[in-house]
């Protein structure tokens, strides 16, 4: 090892976070990416809550296994320093921090294991950073968010996400009335991306089944395929082998030919399969990492969205030890597909 001199060059805590505030994510994706944790942490049921009243705020909380308080210090570390088990959906070990800082100044993480009495309290706030100019945590002062929250321990949740100062939700200047009916309409634009992200685990497909309520909505799951219909035509599977970096894994190959309008059982069946982004916007490729659709639609540059194909869909499967070879994006939004693969 070289005998020169090194030097320290940490980043601008309050630069660099201003920064990854715009690193890709729309709110229903910054949710999606806190109920990854969610699911990692081995809970069943995830709670999600838009309030419009008072100092609008975005609460998530699951029946997971909890954390200690070192746990959730490390938690809302930068690059936090764990590392992460086959099929596991997280991955770069920044998604709580930049999809909660996406959306809201104020992240406020609450979470106890079932054998400790207290809970740990901690609060990321992008004021502090930038009057630090430091990567620092704290303990918040109260609010009634935080109060809320706390009150979820006592119904069995035992990590709850607070989300304040959601000023990229909510523009600056709007009335009250504007912003209930913005947190209403964003909370149904989340969970329509939910049901669709998260549907092989809503309906047990993934092998284990999760709840997932919205505003006090038990999600249906979304399926892109509408295997429900009997004039759905399944097309054989197909398996394919792919490298990366010295390790090589299996990706899968679900395909449908959807019926057409006249041939749906219902218009009401029909217009529900057109999805989040309707039926041309929808066609193509879903991609699944360990379960969880992390691009629904498109092509993937292997042809262009066609009237004639919009009936076409399929699935394509892979596990996390194919990250490499599928160059997934850290909002866990977008893959390249392979070129081995195409």
């Amino acid at each position: 090892m070289s005998s020169k001199p090194v030097f320290s060059v940490a980043p601008s805590a309050a630069r660099l976070t201003r920064s990854l505030r715009d690193i890709g994510y729309d709110l229903p994706a910054a949710v999606a990416d806190l109920v990854d944790n969610s699911i990692a942490a081995e809970a069943d049921h995830v709670v999600i809550r838009f309030a419009g009243e008072g100092a609008p705020r975005v609460i998530i909380a699951d029946n997971g296994h909890g954390m200690t308080p070192n746990l959730v210090h490390e938690a809302l570390r930068f690059g936090s320093r764990r590392e992460y088990k086959r099929g596991e959906l997280g991955r770069y070990g920044l998604g709580l921090k930049t999809a909660s800082l996406s959306q809201a100044r104020r992240l406020t993480l609450i979470s106890k294991t079932p054998d400790t009495l207290l809970p740990t309290i901690r609060q990321l706030s992008l004021d502090s950073v930038e009057h630090h100019d430091n990567w620092v945590i704290g303990e918040p002062t109260g609010s009634p968010a935080i109060d809320e929250a706390a009150t979820l321990l006592e119904h069995g949740f035992r990590t709850i996400v607070v989300w304040e100062d959601l000023d990229r939700v909510i523009p600056a200047g709007m009335v009250d009335g504007w912003v209930r009916r913005r947190m209403v309409s964003s909370a149904q634009k989340v969970a329509r991306h939910l049901a669709m992200v998260f549907h092989r685990y809503l309906d047990g497909s993934a092998g284990r089944k999760v709840s997932i309520q919205v505003d006090g909505a038990i999600l249906n799951p979304w399926d892109p395929f509408a295997r429900s219909e009997p004039r759905t035509i399944a097309l054989p599977s197909q398996t394919f082998e792919v490298s990366s970096g010295g390790h090589a894994g299996q990706v899968t190959l679900d395909r449908w030919v959807l019926p057409t309008r006249q041939t749906f059982s219902s218009p009401d069946a029909f217009d529900d399969a057109a999805g989040p982004l309707k039926w041309n916007r929808q066609q193509g490729i879903y991609i699944y990492r360990a379960n969880r659709l992390v691009q629904g639609g498109g092509w993937a540059g292997l042809r262009a969205i066609d009237e004639h194909t919009k009936v076409a869909r399929c699935a394509l499967s892979f596990d996390t030890d194919l990250d490499a070879a599928f160059n997934i994006n850290v909002a866990k939004m977008r893959v390249t597909l392979p070129s081995t693969l195409k």
